[in-house]
């Protein structure tokens, strides 16, 4: 009698312990598909955040431990501009569990839209502490300090992380527009020299001298520029261009181009006025947009519009840039490679027809339009001692004057430059 008096507890607790578990397993199926519930509305094209805010706040009451359903309800408040309880939300979710990735990231973005630089600052150290590995939180820091206009600390992390992602295009797009942007000045000289295989015909020499001033806001350079023609050791012209080129920086991912020159003399064009607007999109990517303007010697003018689409791959950079002009369009393909710094990098630049950008034959821009001609250039730049910046160019460019008649000119251009 004792015996079966304890089969039949033992049997009680047995289905007692046997219907609770069915109950954990039969909410923690609810909470689960609830949980999905919100996450497919949150991705669909009408989502309803103030729904998924009362569905997170039941999950919240059915599984108060279930810490997605606080991450939930946080983002889903966040897009509803509920700021306080979307904060508290993620507090909640790092204080409890810190792996949440996410959360740091939907805090970080919050800080950043409300302009408190120094708190999203201290949760990207946080969060890179947690994951070394996600570059996300990195960039974050990087986008901080560049809000700041502190281009000391972005330009110092930016280095130390270029060795960690070496081959980060977006990360050698930001250096080279926080380079851009860094106060300097520069003084410099260039001479180019072109000869010529047929004879009677050159050289060609092209001088100039220019200052740049570099700030925050863009560059502004002004150029004084020489040229000299020979032709059967005679000179057939030759005269000054003053010239005056921008940069303007509008916002975070644009940028303006400006060019303004002016001669009075035969070897060079009356008017050259240019204009391109640059934008910069994500992974390295950058378009621009443009028009050049030329008035000649004789008071013909010229318009191009030209298009052009470049992309950075880690250290390498490449560009193809399309002038389209009235008897021929002109195609111009530049790559560089960066071995340091913005200064420091070597250069291939592939084009078929003339370019309104080559100053060099800009006096015969009007006459070698609607002629051929391939060109190819090679080139090396270095800045030494942090104060000084050489540079080496040659150029080949096969050039029809006649029709299928070819001219060799050969370019040999030194540049020297000292930044202060």
């Amino acid at each position: 009698m004792k015996n079966l008096k304890t089969l039949h507890t033992i049997v009680l607790i047995f289905c007692v312990f046997l219907f609770s578990h069915q109950n954990t397993n039969a909410q923690k199926i609810d909470t689960d598909s609830l949980l999905t519930v919100i996450i497919k509305d949150m991705k669909s094209a009408r989502a309803n955040y103030k729904l998924n805010v009362e569905r997170g706040l039941l999950g919240k009451k059915l599984a108060p431990d279930y810490i997605d359903f606080h991450l939930a309800l946080g983002r889903n408040y966040d897009l509803l501009k509920v700021e306080d309880s979307a904060r508290f939300y993620y507090n909640y979710v790092i204080e409890k569990n810190p792996r949440y990735e996410d959360a740091f990231l939907y805090l970080i973005n919050m800080d950043l839209e409300d302009k408190n630089y120094n708190e999203a600052l201290d949760l990207t150290h946080k969060a890179i502490e947690l994951f070394p590995e996600n570059r996300i939180f990195r960039l974050k820091r990087i986008a901080i300090y560049s809000l700041q206009n502190d281009t000391q600390n972005e330009a110092k992390y930016l280095k130390s992380i270029r060795t960690k992602y070496p081959n980060d295009a977006d990360i050698e797009q930001r250096l080279y527009a926080l380079y851009s942007k860094t106060n300097m000045d520069r003084v410099g000289a260039y001479y180019n020299i072109t000869t010529i295989d047929r004879k009677g015909v050159g050289p060609w020499h092209l001088a100039s001298a220019d200052y740049m001033r570099q700030r925050t806001w863009g560059s502004l350079i002004g150029r004084v520029s020489y040229a000299k023609r020979l032709s059967s050791d005679l000179i057939q012209a030759s005269g000054l261009q003053f010239e005056v080129e921008s940069y303007l920086y509008a916002k975070r991912n644009n940028y303006s181009y400006l060019d303004v020159a002016y001669s009075k003399d035969s070897a060079f064009p009356e008017w050259r006025l240019g204009y391109s607007y640059f934008h910069n999109f994500k992974k390295g990517w950058e378009a621009d947009l443009g028009v050049r303007y030329i008035t000649m010697q004789d008071n013909s003018n010229l318009k191009t519009l030209n298009i052009g689409v470049g992309k950075y791959f880690g250290s390498y950079w490449v560009n193809l840039r399309s002038y389209i002009q009235k008897d021929s369009p002109s195609f111009t393909f530049s790559s560089r490679y960066y071995y340091k710094t913005k200064f420091d990098y070597i250069t291939l630049i592939a084009g078929y027809g003339t370019s309104p950008d080559d100053r060099t034959r800009a006096t015969e821009y009007d006459t070698r339009m609607s002629l051929k001609s391939y060109r190819l250039s090679a080139g090396y730049y270095r800045l030494i001692k942090n104060r000084y910046v050489f540079g080496l160019l040659i150029t080949d460019n096969e050039q029809e004057y006649t029709k299928n008649g070819f001219q060799t000119e050969l370019d040999f251009a030194v540049i020297l430059q000292y930044k202060f």
